[in-house]
């Protein structure tokens, strides 16, 4: 019997029953790639006044490795095409988890502060969302939607837990011993998962030859090639709208403690409205991941996205206010939380399965340029301004742009019968 990545035929329940294990290990393994945005806010100021850094430079090594990141995800993006997940994402985790505890050990030298962030970004290539997201979609159809929010949660975790127990850590153990326990007890349970359970549709076509299915064990999925995609104008659209969303919104996680500690709310409690905003990302994958396989995707991803506009909106002045900052801290963690689940659910609609890691990993360098100026650019428009205001009105414009540009997007490709046979419109109630 030939193996299949993705059976026509499945319900979403069936899938669910089949792969909830592959599901729960690229949660934990994509939350863990998360610690570390999740982690700047904390650090900033600590980092900065021990070496007399501005916020500028110490974000500096964030956006570098994000950088990085975009030269070298394509070229990544076909290894897993070609390997497959669980043998890429293995050694990463190991690789990541010593790199981040490896930030403890780090002295008053700009130079080698860069230095560790590159090698971080290497490290990082192993364990992006490319690598969550494909061995996902690769495996789910009818509840690929969900399947995509649940693992994007991982974001929302680390969101949640990072900023509590970074601030815990840090006041312990100081902002060194922070670093290593974040790296090495993060990672070591991310890896322990990954290897009882990340086993993706590469490895069923690796079993089923081994049993003696050579013929037929193999991955062919329906999609575009590399040359269709790159000359297709609805991609460009959502890596454009993706850009300019991850730009503004990891700008705001990355300054939010010092943005809140600016509207005279104390760091303690800084870190705990993070944290909700974090427990908000939550509920918006998951209820985000529903609507996208019952309702028109464009049209649930214009809205979520548009909503962040009121989320920067309620934190100027003179909105912020106490009641309004909590009702803007769970906007911006319910719509921002969704981008990259947006992103990756279209992608697969829009490009097939065939080529979709090297795909994504294109998506995947704008999204971590995006990541990577977003923190420069709030350090500059408070070095430059003194508060964050021009950041939060950028955020605004930048929320409505992304938003136009996904509910303007045309119907997609019919994959159904295993190629490209003519564009439908997307599902509707």
């Amino acid at each position: 019997m030939a193996t299949e990545s993705v059976s026509q035929t499945s319900t979403a329940a069936q899938e669910w029953k089949r792969r909830w294990p592959l599901v729960l290990a690229a949660v934990v393994g994509f939350s863990f790639h998360s610690v570390m945005t999740a982690f700047a806010g904390l650090f900033i100021g600590p980092v900065g006044e021990e070496f007399g850094w501005s916020r500028t430079q110490v974000t500096a090594g964030l956006s570098l490795s994000s950088v990085t990141v975009t030269i070298l995800s394509p070229f990544f993006g076909v290894l897993i095409d070609r390997w497959g997940t669980r043998r890429l994402a293995l050694p990463g985790l190991v690789m990541k988890s010593l790199v981040m505890a490896g930030f403890a050990l780090v002295s008053a030298s700009v130079t080698q502060w860069f230095a560790i962030w590159f090698i971080y970004a290497l490290a990082s290539l192993a364990v992006k969302s490319t690598i969550w997201t494909t061995a996902v979609a690769g495996v789910f159809e009818a509840g690929r939607g969900l399947a995509l929010g649940v693992v994007m949660s991982g974001t929302a975790f680390a969101q949640i837990l990072v900023p509590p127990l970074g601030n815990w850590l840090i006041e312990e153990f100081g902002w060194r011993g922070a670093f290593a326990w974040m790296g090495l007890g993060w990672g070591g349970i991310a890896f322990v998962f990954c290897v009882l359970f990340l086993f993706d549709a590469h490895d069923d076509a690796r079993k089923a030859k081994a049993a003696g299915e050579s013929e037929t064990a193999k991955v062919d999925l329906p999609g575009l090639t590399i040359s269709q995609a790159w000359r297709d104008p609805a991609l460009w659209r959502i890596a454009i709208s993706t850009f300019v969303m991850m730009l503004f919104t990891i700008a705001l996680v990355v300054h939010q403690i010092p943005i809140l500690e600016e509207a005279d709310v104390s760091r303690t409690n800084a870190a705990w409205l993070a944290s909700l905003a974090g427990a908000a990302g939550i509920a918006g994958k998951l209820v985000t991941g529903r609507l996208l396989d019952s309702f028109n995707p464009n049209l649930v991803g214009g809205i979520t996205l548009a909503a962040a506009s009121i989320g920067f909106a309620l934190l100027l002045e003179p909105f912020r206010t106490l009641p309004l900052i909590f009702v803007a801290m769970l906007i911006n963690g319910y719509a921002s939380g969704t981008k990259l689940q947006i992103c990756a659910y279209l992608t697969s609609r829009y490009a097939g399965l065939k080529y979709f890691g090297t795909i994504f990993s294109v998506m995947a360098s704008l999204i971590a340029l995006g990541s990577g100026l977003g923190p420069v650019l709030g350090g500059i428009a408070y070095d430059m301004h003194g508060d964050y205001a021009y950041l939060l009105i950028g955020g605004i414009a930048g929320s409505l742009l992304s938003a136009a540009m996904i509910l303007t997007l045309g119907p997609y490709p019919d994959w159904s019968e295993g190629k490209e046979s003519g564009r439908q419109a997307p599902a509707g109630p």
